[in-house]
């Protein structure tokens, strides 16, 4: 057997983990490091000989230390087919989400299949529930009354980004509820769709005191989650309503003026930037722009208005 490369694959055992450890599929118990564990790991990485395939195993001091709060343990070798083994399913994926498999990163990755309604309604919950316990944001977690996860049908093709919270939905743990919530759902029902057909969500969860904007380093640690929803959903299409939104999803500073009325791209996601439906009813003037940037919106997506 021949080790393969340390350092590289430190950072992928890292980067797995750390993904595992935030979709709560791995959980660590208090007082055990993460570095550790990724060094033990990645020194017993080998490849096999014949077919290439690798077996990854971990030693056994490791799994004494942590056996016993942590789940899932790894007990038996993993074996991952080769790269050619990809199907077609995750060619079609990765165009996709922008997510693309590399060697040897894919020691961890199984192929991304259509997943059942029940898998995926669940790992949405268990998302729900890490965003519920979070206290990343001293401020806004001793402020709200709940957090506001997102609303809506997890298999849709469109989402509707908003920038936070307002006080309507903080009572309510459902986004966009309010008078502009009101005006959101007439847009929707104008293109023709339900609230039930889209998926609605926030940049962050929590409400900002007295409906600020949210802060740097609240959307900082907010991304995590949101990025994970989005993975979790995969939609084709994201709406992002006002100048927040569409300025930290796309890491842009251009004006919501200069972001309308085209396409973008996120991570391989067709995404259309629009004026937030509190400032349109605050300047009704803008209804229009933002009519077209529906219409350009539902072409896109083959719906005839």
């Amino acid at each position: 057997m021949s080790f393969v490369d340390q350092g590289e694959l430190r950072r992928i055992v890292a980067d797995r983990l750390q993904s595992l450890q935030m979709a709560g599929v791995l959980q660590l118990p208090r007082g055990v490091r993460l570095q550790p564990m990724v060094d033990r790991a990645a020194a017993t990485l080998v490849v096999g000989p014949g077919d290439g395939n690798v077996a990854v195993s971990v030693e056994a001091r490791a799994a004494t230390e942590t056996s016993a709060s942590m789940s899932p343990t790894v007990k038996e070798p993993l074996h991952v087919p080769n790269q050619s083994a990809v199907t077609d399913t995750d060619s079609s994926m990765a165009k996709k989400t922008g997510w693309q498999a590399t060697t040897p990163a894919s020691l961890f990755d199984t192929p991304r299949t259509e997943a059942d309604s029940s898998a995926r309604v669940l790992t949405i919950e268990i998302l729900q529930q890490q965003v519920a316990s979070c206290t990343k944001c001293h401020e806004l977690a001793s402020t709200r009354t709940q957090t506001v996860f997102g609303v809506g049908n997890t298999k849709t093709r469109l989402c509707f980004l908003g920038e936070a919270p307002g006080a309507d939905e903080d009572k309510t743990g459902i986004p966009f509820v309010g008078r502009a919530g009101q005006l959101l759902t007439k847009i929707i029902e104008a293109c023709k769709l339900k609230r039930d057909d889209v998926y609605i969500l926030n940049m962050i969860k929590c409400r900002p005191p007295g409906n600020r904007n949210p802060l740097p380093n609240e959307l900082a640690n907010c991304r995590g989650y949101l990025e994970s929803q989005l993975d979790l959903i995969r939609p084709e299409f994201i709406c992002c309503l006002g100048a927040v939104a569409a300025q930290n999803l796309l890491g842009s500073t251009l004006s919501i003026g200069k972001l309308r009325g085209k396409f973008h791209s996120f991570r391989g996601t067709k995404v259309v930037c629009t004026y937030h439906p509190a400032f349109l009813l605050r300047s009704p003037s803008f209804k229009k722009e933002t009519w077209e940037d529906m219409k350009l919106l539902m072409r896109e997506m083959g719906v005839e208005l």
